[in-house]
């Protein structure tokens, strides 16, 4: 059994409709503001000593600039390139982008129904976001096969013990446990660790359903800390869940899902807390 590497995700930083509790969505594309660049400077040296080797972002502007600044404080990869995908956007509201959180709220009301399963006229469903977070997904994990598939073509005699992958980064967030720790089986036994460490900046209302796929359909393993109002809440700005895959005979067929940490916040402990945006819903 292989992993996908550890996958953190993180949330993009503040905008001012974030302070104004306003719906972005897909059709509202503000840049950060000073608070969201703080946040994402926060986020950064947080991240700084950990080796990515991929970096993916939603390709609306917040997400991007978030994604361009912890890479930019990285140690290990500054240049590495940050690809964006559409797959990754937050959810669409539809006629509700651009209005208050309080007329979602009336609209579904209006309609007999609640937030977040309400879909506003245009908007997408909870499902076609789940389906798009699946697709991802999936796209990611064939991407860290072929990762290791070449890794193995490049360096075929050399054994993966002697590298310094594990060595070279720290995850603040596990205090400073390796990936080969955290990615033991309980008897002990290592598993085959894939070249494949991944960040993912996206949103929000997009990473609950996220979360939700791997959780109700691929049965994550929780910290056991993990309250389970945490599961439906939606992440703080620059929030990051930190999740590793495990996948069977390198194949999507059983994949295996251990969630590390769930919104994480402790990189904004020393940003001012007027910096700390409140959460949409």
């Amino acid at each position: 059994m292989g992993q996908c590497g550890p996958v953190p995700h993180r949330d993009s930083g503040e905008t001012r409709y974030n302070k104004d509790k306003i719906l972005q969505g897909q059709g509202i594309d503000e840049p950060l503001s000073p608070t969201g660049f703080k946040q994402a400077d926060a986020a950064g040296l947080f991240l700084s000593n950990v080796k990515f080797t991929h970096v993916f972002s939603s390709d609306l502007l917040r997400a991007k600039q978030t994604a361009a600044t912890i890479v930019g404080k990285n140690k290990f990869c500054k240049d590495l390139e940050i690809k964006c995908d559409t797959r990754l956007r937050e959810r669409k509201y539809g006629v509700a982008e651009g209005r208050p959180l309080t007329d979602l709220k009336a609209m579904a009301k209006a309609a007999g129904e609640q937030c977040p399963a309400f879909t506003p006229s245009g908007g997408e469903t909870l499902d076609e976001v789940r389906e798009r977070a699946r697709d991802f997904f999936e796209f990611l994990c064939q991407l860290a096969v072929e990762a290791e598939q070449k890794e193995e073509e490049m360096h075929e005699a050399a054994s993966r013990s002697s590298g310094t992958y594990e060595d070279e980064s720290v995850f603040p967030w596990t205090d400073h446990c390796s990936v080969h720790e955290l990615s033991s089986d309980k008897d002990g036994a290592s598993k085959l660790l894939l070249d494949a460490n991944i960040l993912v900046v996206s949103h929000g209302a997009y990473m609950r359903n996220w979360i939700g796929y791997f959780v109700s359909d691929l049965k994550c393993t929780l910290p056991t800390n993990l309250a389970k109002t945490q599961l439906s809440s939606v992440s703080p700005n620059t929030g990051v869940s930190h999740f590793i895959i495990k996948l069977e005979n390198r194949t999507m067929l059983k994949p295996e899902i251990i969630c590390v940490c769930l919104n994480q916040d402790s990189h904004l402990v020393d940003v001012e807390a007027e910096c700390v945006a409140p959460k949409m819903f």
